[in-house]
């Protein structure tokens, strides 16, 4: 007898979902409660759990399919079925061999891959059964396959195009991928702020030095005392939250005439995952520690890469600060966060010549960029939010002192 997968419940106003990746495939044996689909969210994917223990059936569904909630994708058949290594290639999940790439994979390989890392692997011609994936339960991400891309001997035989594996055409391609959900959504918001807030940036720069220092000195014990390492985000977050309690109206929103202000600070984080950004959120970081803030970027960072990231984690948020600077950007002009008024951009780190005391010195410089909702908040406002945070972070006894 076969049990019906439904579409599970995905959250307060979400009625529908697309289909990622099939995690399991027809015939596979298939334990309760194991992952046997991925759906993407306005936010983030979802697992889907198998609700018996049997043997894998047919998908009522495709890849990249929408579904709503309650909606039948897929049986699960009674009996013991074959491991999902040994399961038969599914031809639907494969090229054809006509427009298959040589160094496509095929067959068990590709039927465990998604379509975003297939796609890495075909571009990068890395071989996946060499790769040891890092993401949930071993499998592989794009960033495995461009780490061990990188990593890849340039003389390598399998790296090197030969005459015959050129195209007849000359090389020119065009691929049309449809956009994730999670992708159509970050658009969306991001063009309503431009369409919404009357948006503005103003910059300043930091000395990292006293920082930097600082994290040197106490690194080791930090990590040893507290089980996570000490990065910066630890410092900026802290030192954000007591710029925002003297400057409220950064910490504030506009709801249709009225401004609310709040007096605690949920200071969202962008952090990367497999499909794009996402920005959970820290709650009530005004009442943590250093370590405390840094324990939960670090925990955040995990779940986003495994894909375990819950909704509500990402809702709501009173603040924005977004780390440009460990993908190397100098500067930028972040967009706000809706309803959200103000974002913090940080940057990369540089030795620049600067003044100090009548002589020019080098000096760990970084940019900083506040985007803001000028309909709230003041250009004074703003340059004094920046100038709030850089005092904290050249000083940051200011921080421990909560000045």
């Amino acid at each position: 007898m076969a049990t019906e997968v439904l579409v599970p419940t995905l959250g307060e106003s979400i009625t529908e979902a697309t289909v990622g990746e099939w995690l399991k495939q027809p015939g596979d044996a298939v334990a309760a409660d194991e992952p046997i689909a991925s759906l993407e969210t306005d936010k983030v994917s979802v697992e889907v759990p198998s609700p018996v223990a049997g043997v894998m059936g047919q998908h009522a569904v495709k890849v990249g399919d929408t579904v709503e909630v309650g909606a039948l994708i897929a049986t699960i058949e009674s009996g013991d079925g074959a491991p999902a290594k040994s399961a038969a290639p599914q031809p639907a999940v494969t090229e054809s061999p006509a427009s298959a790439p040589a160094s496509a994979p095929s067959g068990d390989a590709a039927a465990a891959l998604s379509p975003s890392v297939r796609r890495a692997v075909l571009e990068h011609g890395v071989d996946p059964s060499t790769v040891k994936g890092t993401g949930k339960d071993g499998r592989l991400t794009k960033e495995d396959v461009a780490a061990a891309a990188s990593t890849k001997p340039a003389s390598a035989p399998e790296a090197q195009a030969t005459p015959a594996a050129a195209p007849a055409s000359g090389g020119r391609k065009e691929e049309r991928v449809k956009m994730t959900r999670l992708r159509q959504t970050i658009a969306k918001r991001l063009k309503e702020a431009q369409n919404t807030a009357a948006m503005l940036t103003t910059f300043n720069d930091v000395d990292m030095t006293a920082v930097i220092e600082a994290r040197a000195k106490y690194k080791d014990l930090f990590e040893k005392k507290h089980g996570v390492r000490l990065g910066f985000m630890g410092f900026f977050v802290k030192a954000a939250t007591m710029a925002l309690k003297d400057i409220p109206s950064v910490n504030a929103s506009v709801e249709g005439d009225e401004i609310v202000y709040h007096d605690y600070a949920d200071i969202s984080v962008a952090v990367s995952a497999p499909n794009g950004l996402v920005v959970p959120v820290i709650r009530d970081a005004q009442d943590l520690s250093v370590a405390g803030i840094e324990k939960t970027i670090g925990d955040f960072g995990k779940r986003a890469k495994d894909g375990t990231l819950k909704m509500d984690e990402m809702k709501g948020g009173t603040f924005t600060i977004s780390n440009g600077g460990v993908f190397g950007s100098l500067m930028s002009t972040p967009i706000i966060n809706p309803p959200q008024s103000a974002v913090l951009g940080l940057h990369r780190i540089e030795e620049r010549p600067v003044v100090r005391d009548g002589q020019v010195v080098v000096r760990p410089m970084m940019y900083l960029a506040l985007s803001y909702d000028h309909r709230l908040i003041d250009g004074r406002e703003a340059v004094t939010f920046l100038v709030a945070l850089k005092n904290a972070i050249e000083d940051p006894t200011r921080i421990l002192i909560d000045l």
